[in-house]
């Protein structure tokens, strides 16, 4: 018997069909409808007798948690996962990787279409009752060249919308392109086998990458390597009518080389989904700038109905993988969960 701690928000069906399981004792602690159940002690020994924990934060007292085998986190990134010591425990890790790919990817198709035909200025003239019938507003993406800096999950499933699109997908990743297998992808979506792209970039070729570009989106993980990877001169390299995609993390761009460049037009403008603060204060310069479309971190929704599906999916189908003895599902490396 799996006994099976769940600190999440509910998903009615997919709890169901776990409590009807013979092989699972499910215990739930999540008391509310938020998206992030806040680390917090819990019962020490209902902790002990846990194998399996899903949450987005440990509980605080988490190290009277013997048995434990696998934590389950809600989100695809794992930084409160850091300095916990959970591989010198033998505790194995898996985030929620795969859950919003597709909906970030239709944000990133819809910011392309309103960035090239400047949406934003039309729906000005719209509440000025102005009829202009600029070229720009004219404007498609067909036969553009999108730039993916890094090339995930995000990332490979935007790469096949584009190409249905006609547009060419260019790619800059450290590694190159492999194949990504045991990583959760809505079926149907996605480049499992890393094929879609057109040219695939070393990062000793980022000037050149860059440079090429109609689309630059950003699609990397926050981490003390990437923090402010996007700098002055990564920006000053794009070209005069590109546009910057950011549905990633908003510290990836250094903050004040991104308002000059904005301010200054080194390139077309921008859409940001991730920001520098949670809110973003009222009165913060990006909120003015008339290049710019600002979302509220909204691209992948935790309030969208295919999200707790999805993520209950993983859950399901990492537990019948260890009990089985097979490899898991979006699986952290012990050196992703050392940083």
């Amino acid at each position: 018997m799996l006994n099976v701690m769940i600190d999440v928000r509910i998903d009615a069906a997919s709890i169901d069909r776990l409590q009807n399981r013979d092989d699972v004792n499910i215990t739930i602690t999540a008391v509310g409808e938020d998206d992030e159940e806040p680390a917090r002690e819990h019962d020490p020994a209902m902790l002990a007798e846990q194998d399996v924990l899903m949450c987005s934060y440990l509980p605080t007292n988490h190290e009277v948690m013997k048995r434990l085998k696998l934590v389950q986190i809600a989100s695809a990134g794992y930084s409160q996962l850091h300095g916990l010591g959970l591989p010198a425990r033998g505790v194995r890790a898996c985030n929620g990787s795969g859950v919003f790919d597709a909906s970030i990817a239709e944000w990133n198709v819809a910011m392309m279409i309103n960035l090239t035909r400047d949406l934003r200025q039309m729906i000005r003239n719209q509440d000025q009752g102005l009829w202009e019938r600029e070229e720009r507003f004219e404007s498609d993406i067909r036969e553009t060249t999108v730039g993916f800096w890094g090339y995930g999950g995000l990332a490979r499933q935007t790469a096949r919308l584009c190409k249905v699109m006609g547009q060419t997908v260019h790619v800059l990743a450290r590694e190159g392109v492999k194949p990504r297998h045991n990583t959760y992808v809505v079926p149907g979506t996605g480049d499992v086998e890393g094929t879609l792209p057109d040219r695939v970039f070393a990062i000793e070729q980022k000037d050149e990458f860059l440079q090429g570009l109609d689309f630059l989106i950003l699609a990397m993980p926050l981490n003390p390597a990437t923090e402010g990877i996007v700098g002055e001169a990564e920006l000053r390299a794009l070209p005069s009518h590109a546009f910057l995609l950011n549905p990633a993390r908003g510290p990836l761009v250094q903050l004040d080389p991104l308002l000059r460049a904005l301010d200054e037009h080194w390139f077309a403008g921008a859409a940001l989904d991730t920001h520098y603060h949670y809110p973003m204060p009222a009165d913060h310069p990006l909120w003015s700038k008339p290049n710019v479309i600002m979302t509220p971190h909204i691209s992948g929704s935790a309030r969208g109905k295919h999200y707790l599906p999805r993520l209950w999916s993983i859950l399901a189908e990492n537990i019948d993988r260890l009990i089985a003895g097979k490899p898991l599902m979006n699986e952290l490396t012990p050196e992703q969960l050392n940083q």
